[in-house]
């Protein structure tokens, strides 16, 4: 079918229909989330493979999944319907005097002093912009921009970072501190040996796709150590930030992210050598997509910063 007969057809209904069913995987719940009849559903779906003559959906015993064809759709939909929104707050915020509206997904642990003061002084620039901070992960970081919900993710180089869709500009990186909580028996040792950490003491880690995570382990793999085996693995910052006060559990971090910690003591960071060579954090935009003022001024405020670490 030629785009021009496609473009008449295809309406944003369509859409959310195929974002709601990608959620559901299960035609009845999507329509109940799109308060419609199941029949309606039906067909609205079958409205939709017919215009693009091919089936989006494999239908299973029990749901429905999409197919590689209808993986790509449900992409463009999620990204142009995230994309609606965002004009939409835009307009809104530019309607009631202010300066637009900026969606920022950062990673927690990479330069968070870099982001945040980015973000102040924007603020200061433009008093009324309106600015939504999400992400702590570099996958949901990415996740979150190829669903459009962001403008720009802060995050680590990783081969989706690479991907034909994106744009990566490397800002800068960082140490990573082997820490425990103030009032650990091991603050007390004046000599350390990573060994004896791995195979004595419990940890609290990043998941094992991080990129910390991954540096983390091959380090070890380096000095022929094995992977801790009591570990607790956590994807939020500050949720280790909390556990590692509640347990005798030993941490790895980004410098950046235990500052305040480690400025009030509530951390100690131990003498041991562990060189987790880390991939470079930096800016990661859609590739061919315009750049608007307040995102343009925000990302020299971030190469500026960068540029004196």
């Amino acid at each position: 079918m030629r785009s021009p007969s496609l473009f008449n057809r295809l309406r944003y209904k369509h859409l959310h229909m195929l974002v709601a069913l990608s959620s559901s995987q299960n035609l009845h719940r999507a329509s109940q989330a799109l308060n419609m009849s199941q029949p309606a559903a039906t067909r609205m779906l079958r409205e939709i493979e017919d215009m693009f003559g091919c089936d989006l959906f494999e239908r299973l015993p029990r749901g429905m999944r999409p197919t590689a064809l209808g993986q790509e759709l449900i992409r463009f939909a999620e990204s142009a319907l995230s994309g609606l929104d965002r004009c939409a707050e835009d307009l809104s915020a530019r309607q009631q005097g202010g300066y637009g509206y900026l969606s920022i997904g950062t990673i927690m642990g990479a330069a968070p002093d870099l982001v945040m003061d980015s973000i102040a002084q924007i603020k200061t620039l433009n008093p009324q912009l309106r600015i939504r901070i999400m992400g702590d992960t570099s996958d949901q970081v990415i996740q979150l921009l190829e669903q459009g919900r962001i403008d720009l993710g802060i995050t680590r180089r990783n081969a989706a970072t690479d991907s034909e869709h994106y744009t990566f500009e490397p800002l800068g990186n960082e140490r990573m501190l082997v820490v425990v909580h103030a009032g650990h028996p091991l603050v007390q040792r004046e000599h350390l040996e990573l060994a004896e950490l791995v195979s004595d003491w419990p940890w609290i880690l990043q998941p094992q796709t991080s990129p910390a995570r991954i540096g983390f382990d091959q380090a070890l793999q380096d000095l022929a150590l094995p992977s801790p085996a009591d570990v607790i693995e956590c994807n939020s910052i500050y949720s280790m930030q909390q556990l590692i006060q509640l347990t005798d559990a030993v941490m790895v971090l980004s410098e950046s992210a235990l500052r305040d910690y480690l400025k009030m003591g509530l951390v100690v960071a131990l003498p041991v050598a562990l060189d987790v060579r880390l991939a470079p954090f930096g800016l990661l935009l859609r590739k061919g997509e315009g750049v608007s003022r307040e995102l343009g001024l925000f990302i020299d405020l971030l190469r500026q910063k960068a540029a004196m670490l």
